[in-house]
Order: structure tokens, then C-alpha cells, then sequence
């Protein structure tokens, strides 16, 4: 098996995940989130959403340089054949499942934060690496940049928008849930 040093990629995400897990666990952004939304699974669907976006705009950046021949960045060949980044989405998606399975940070139990947090960020990674390339699994073919490819970009935005509309809509939505049932605020 020959193996480029195309494998850029994963360290780069794994520097990514330990930067923004030590952040949230570490930093004043960690300490003012926990404080700010105290509801865990809000926490971490907005874990997530951040990670989901960042992964998206590394990948973009990532191919734009691929195919503008700028180093350190190749394709990922093994025996030929290009590996695309949805493989390792998959692989990740099918790692959290797992681990969500065995109910690993899920909040079931006393799981640490620490591992929610790092499969709230596995979670939004894995997606964003299988979502941009929808396009390739639609038509089963890699249409990447040609117009088919443009489902890729809307499958991203869709699914971001949900992840979005899940972290921040939930208040809006339990408070207008509050608002018919007779607890309207004083309009003045």
C-alpha cells in the first residue's frame, strides 16, 4: 500500500478538536458557555453547530488549495485510489453513533463534560466532512465542481441551518410555548 503524505487532513482536525475542546473546558469562553446555557444538550448542539461550520470552511480551504497545487495539501491516495473526506466523515459519524449507543457524554449518566463536548465536536466534524461531499453520494460520482456539486454546498446549509435553529430557536420557542399558555409579559 502506498500512502502519500496526503494525510494533512486528520491532524489538522485533531489540532482543531484539541484547540476547541481546550477552550471549552479551560478558557473564559468555556466558563461563560456553561454559565450562559446551563442546559447540556444545548451545549452541546451548539458545540456542534460551531464545529460543523469550522470543518466546512477548513475542507473548502483545504480543497481550494488541492486544486490550486499550493503544499502541504494532496489528495489522500492509497493503491490509486482517491480516499475522499467522506469516508473519514462516515467513519467518525459511525464512531459517535457508537459511542452515543453506549451512551459515552450523552448526559444519561454522570458522563463527564469532557466527553460530551468531544463528541458534540466529533458529531459536527463527522457530519461536515460526509455533507460536503453529498453530492458525490447522490450521483455517485465526484461532481465537486461542476453544477451537480452544488448540492453539496445546500445539504451544508440546510443541515448547518438545523443545527443552528436548534441551538438558538430553542429558547425563542419555549418562551413563545410560555406565551400561550397565558404567561404574557407586561407590554409596558
Amino acid at each position: 500500500m502506498r500512502l502519500h503524505i496526503d494525510w494533512v487532513l486528520l491532524p489538522i482536525l485533531a489540532a482543531t478538536t484539541a484547540a476547541l475542546l481546550f477552550a471549552l473546558r479551560r478558557t473564559r469562553l468555556g466558563a461563560f458557555l456553561r454559565e450562559r446555557i446551563a442546559d447540556r444538550p444545548r451545549r452541546r448542539l451548539l458545540i456542534a453547530s460551531v464545529s460543523f461550520f469550522l470543518t466546512f470552511a477548513t475542507v473548502r480551504g483545504m480543497v481550494f488549495c488541492i486544486v490550486h497545487h499550493i503544499p502541504p495539501f494532496h489528495y489522500v491516495i492509497m493503491e490509486g485510489r482517491h480516499i475522499h473526506h467522506l469516508v473519514f466523515g462516515i467513519l467518525i459519524l459511525l464512531l459517535v453513533g457508537y459511542g452515543w449507543l453506549c451512551e459515552v457524554g450523552n448526559g444519561s449518566d454522570s458522563s463527564s463534560i469532557l466527553a460530551s463536548s468531544l463528541m458534540s465536536l466529533l458529531y459536527g466534524l463527522g457530519a461536515a466532512l460526509t455533507l460536503d461531499e453529498f453530492a458525490l453520494w447522490l450521483n455517485l460520482k465526484d461532481v465537486y465542481f461542476v453544477r451537480e456539486g452544488r448540492s453539496s454546498f445546500d445539504a451544508i446549509i440546510l443541515f448547518g441551518s438545523l443545527l443552528a435553529i436548534s441551538t438558538w430557536g430553542a429558547p425563542l420557542f419555549s418562551a413563545s410555548a410560555k406565551g400561550k399558555s397565558g404567561d404574557r409579559p407586561n407590554p409596558i
